[in-house]
């Protein structure tokens, strides 16, 4: 289930505004001789909660499209006028779209359906595969297909009319302009494949014929060239390459005999490996290889796997990358028929530069055996033109976000010792670019011994004239050379954090092969930015060249999703008291209106608060946690309390969550605040090889603050956590009796097995102790004394709450023999504890039966330990 978010505006307040409509019902209600009262949560009430999921903006802004998904699947689609709040329901539909400003379009299963918005007239469409539309030509593309026959390509304008068809239509791609179609089609015992001119009354031009099918078809980006293949039947090689020039409209094909030379007898062109790609000049088509003819191992009889000490990558690691193995990436010049190979066994890892006439090549395999998640690695820079590599960067780390090539062509930024630098290709020159700038473009904010990681690189502008690098709170515009950096905007005086609108969901750019390529972003067309205030508030601003005018803002609630057109902007709006809503702000309209308000339901019934508490550690680090408040809060009343923890949680302050009888790790923190329970999610910081340690002290002092405020039991706190989480969880337990019962999943309970298992991808799992989440810097044969005093079995002689754990039979990321190690551990000292092991289930649970019991049993467990409720079978079976 997917949560959003919520804003502040110049209209009544939320509270105020409740606070109105709640006097108003009261006097309704007393005119009839009622008064409204609300209701206690129950299971069976979970059901009538949705999520909202906010879509699309009509072209001329005036129409808005979200979608209201339920735990029954009876999910709906919406589309409302925001002026007169006209609305159309399609239950079931998805992929909805609006193709004019009149014509809507979605799907439902197999069918496409049509809405004039203006008139309410529908039409449907069976058996639809795929369809696009072709905005200048007002064309709607559809695929159709019936049992036992041929395809058909449906071209038709939104309202059913200039309807053609096209018989044997396989596979279809329209030009970035949306102006022309390509297109295979079957007739008979014939293939072909076509080019429509979409502009000019559907023309078509035949480029090629055969008897062997034709696939894998591509657009130049700026619609002058296509690309396609086909599948050779009596060629072993795999597929013949084909490129058509639209200007001079020639057709060039791979000619047998020098394809023949450059594949030899050990590469085929599966094409599969790699996508066909037009370099932007025109001159390049690039395309995948495959090893053919492997040699076998003859000295093989047995199964039998050999583990060498001395190989870079353990056995399990190399027996998981195989399907990479052999794989390459060459390219073809058409006007010349000339073919070369860009990666090879050494150096088996590409990525282009923006004009594609590079191509920095490397092997994550080169600096093995090492021990961080991913190992550092050599790029090398090649000039296609000429086939000669340089040595580019040495030992550099893995990650795609630290080495991006420019649109343009002429750099690769990249990240190395805290400071952005680029590298200009023609000069052959480093250039640090940050070094004298008065900020910091690096953080540890994960604390960990991997080291310092960048913040984002937003991307180059038009013509790689500037890079959009991020500091903690703003942006920048810096020259390539280094020689002017500007501030875009001014959040550090207010401690604002500023980024591009929707970085915070998704990261933005695109696949390079190996790498990551950013689009350009031209500041003088405007941008819009999302906003982040230091005690949690959010909203947008809308930048220019000349100010950064704020969109809108809220201290109370999380806004987030905002998109933008024709000036009108959508967005959702939440907090944990308030089920996310879908906002407009419109041109004409000064304060944001409401679209929808999702879950209404819940005002029938009593419900938490949260509420942000602020504690120091031992060390007297202030920090910060949430506090879930019960549902019908009494001050009079102690309650119980459930502690759940990870490492940081209070960012999470405005999340509204829903009430759900099934969780992925069987905790949902709503269902607990509405049947009387404290929840607190306290923020850890950490201390290089002390996770344990660090975890404790945060842990415990978040508690006793709210123990210190007379609010709960001090008797009655659970502990709670899953991964990480459940290793800190049952660590803590060994080193205090704070807590009255705790449940940890999928937790890491002995440092020593672990460290010395192998992991998801075949890989062992040191990395995560001496480079990442496990913080411990130094291996265990160098720090036992460490590991020792950070390992909950070391110390399980010391525990004395009751533990329920459970983990899946499945779990590649934290094996699931870590569970019953400490479980065998705690059964041999006859300390209680239950154990669920789920066949079958990986590091979170998927299968929703397993996910109900999990949560049943987690809530059966805490109300038995922590409101003395009557205990279920199962747990007089496993406590007696």
């Amino acid at each position: 289930m997917k949560i959003q978010s919520r804003i502040t505006m110049p209209i009544p307040c939320r509270k105020t505004t409740f606070f109105l409509v709640f006097i108003l019902q009261l006097v309704a209600c007393s005119l009839w001789g009622q008064v409204l009262q609300k209701k206690e949560l129950t299971a069976s009430d979970y059901p009538k909660w949705g999520d909202l999921d906010p879509e699309k903006i009509s072209p001329d802004g005036k129409w808005v499209s979200y979608s209201l998904y339920y735990q029954n699947g009876q999910d709906t689609l919406f589309v409302k006028n925001i002026t007169s709040s006209k609305k159309y329901t399609f239950p079931l539909g998805t992929r909805g779209n609006f193709i004019t400003t009149e014509w809507f379009a979605y799907k439902t299963q197999k069918e496409l359906h049509l809405v004039n918005l203006k008139t309410g007239e529908q039409k449907r469409i069976d058996n639809v595969i795929k369809n696009l539309y072709a905005a200048p030509s007002g064309q709607l593309l559809i695929l159709t297909s019936e049992k036992a026959k041929e395809n058909t390509l449906v071209i038709q304008s939104a309202d059913g009319s200039a309807v053609q068809r096209i018989a044997g239509v396989g596979e279809f791609v329209m030009n970035p302009a949306k102006t022309m179609l390509l297109y295979t089609q079957k007739t008979a015992d014939q293939y072909s494949i076509n080019l429509l001119d979409l502009s000019k009354n559907n023309k078509k031009t035949m480029l090629h014929s055969g008897v062997d099918p034709f696939a894998n078809l591509v657009w130049h980006k700026e619609g002058t060239a296509l690309a396609f293949t086909q599948k050779s039947a009596v060629d072993l090689h795999g597929n013949i390459l084909f490129f058509y020039n639209l200007p001079d409209k020639k057709l060039y094909h791979s000619k047998a005999l020098s394809q023949q030379n450059f594949l030899c007898d050990s590469l085929s062109i599966p094409v599969a490996s790699y996508k066909l790609q037009i370099s932007g000049d025109g001159q390049k088509l690039f395309f995948g290889l495959q090893r053919i003819n492997q040699t076998k191992d003859s000295a093989k009889s047995t199964d039998v796997q050999v583990w060498n000490a001395n190989a870079k990558w353990i056995y399990p690691t190399e027996e998981n990358q195989k399907k990479f193995k052999g794989v390459y990436l060459g390219f073809w010049s058409p006007q010349q028929d000339r073919y070369s190979l860009i990666t090879n066994d050494l150096l088996p890892q590409p990525m282009l530069t923006g004009d594609q006439k590079y191509a920095l090549i490397s092997n994550t395999k080169q600096y093995e055996p090492q021990y961080r998640r991913e190992g550092p690695r050599d790029f090398y820079l090649l000039d296609l033109s000429t086939g000669k590599k340089e040595l580019l960067l040495r030992e550099h780390p893995d990650s795609y976000l630290y080495t991006i090539p420019s649109p343009q062509g002429k750099y690769i930024a990249y990240f190395h010792q805290k400071n952005w630098w680029i590298y200009n290709i023609q000069k052959k020159t480093h250039t640090n670019i940050t070094k004298n700038i008065d900020a910091a473009f690096y953080h540890n904010k994960s604390e960990q011994y991997e080291g310092e990681e960048p913040y984002p690189n937003l991307g180059f502008t038009p013509g790689d004239k500037e890079i959009l690098l991020c500091d903690a709170y703003d942006i920048w515009a810096v020259t390539p050379d280094g020689s002017a950096a500007r501030r875009l905007t001014h959040g550090r005086e207010s401690q604002t954090k500023f980024r591009l609108a929707g970085y915070s969901q998704i990261v933005l750019g695109r696949l390079n092969y190996d790498g990551w390529i950013l689009d350009p972003i031209d500041p003088e067309k405007g941008m819009l930015l999302e906003a982040t205030g230091k005690d949690g508030g959010t909203g947008y601003y809308k930048w220019s060249t000349k100010s950064n005018d704020k969109i809108v803002f809220s201290d109370d609630t999380g806004l987030s999703l905002m998109v933008n057109t024709a000036g009108t902007y959508m967005y959702l709006e939440q907090s944990y008291e308030l089920p996310p809503r879908l906002m407009v702000l419109t041109p004409k309209e000064k304060t944001p209106q409401l679209v929808v308000q999702s879950n209404p339901q819940q005002e029938q019934f009593y419900w938490g608060k949260a509420k942000l508490i602020h504690y120091k550690n031992a060390k007297g680090i202030p920090l910060r946690g949430i506090l879930y408040y019960p549902a019908a809060y009494d001050k009079q009343k102690k309650y119980p309390m459930i502690v759940h923890i990870y490492q940081k949680f209070s960012d999470r302050i405005h999340n509204y969550i829903a009430p759900l009888d099934f969780d992925s790790a069987g905790f949902n923190i709503s269902t607990y605040t509405t049947q009387g329970y404290f929840v607190l999610l306290p923020d850890i910081t950490y201390e290089i090889d002390n996770p344990g340690v660090s975890a404790l002290d945060c842990v415990v002092a978040a508690t006793k603050e709210v123990i210190d405020q007379g609010l709960v039991q001090a008797n009655k706190i659970g502990l709670i956590g899953h991964s990480f989480g459940g290793y800190e969880v049952d660590f803590i337990i060994t080193q205090t009796n704070l807590f009255a019962t705790a449940v940890a999943g999928a937790a890491i309970t002995n440092f020593t097995s672990h460290y010395l298992s192998v992991g998801l991808f075949g890989k062992p799992l040191m990395w995560r102790f001496e480079n990442h989440q496990m913080r411990m810097k130094k291996s265990l044969f160098e720090d036992r004394e460490a590991y020792a005093r950070n390992s909950p079995i070391e110390h399980v002689q010391n525990c004395t709450t009751p533990l329920l754990s459970w983990t899946g039979t499945e779990d590649n990321n934290i094996p699931w023999t870590q569970s019953r190690e400490f479980y065998l551990a705690l059964r041999r000292l006859g300390k209680p504890n239950i154990m669920l092991v789920y066949p079958k289930e990986g590091h979170d649970l998927e299968n929703r039966d397993n996910q109900k019991d999990l949560s049943t049993r987690i809530h059966q467990w805490f109300d038995y330990h922590l409101k003395n409720t009557s205990p279920a079978e199962w747990l007089i079976e496993g406590l007696r």
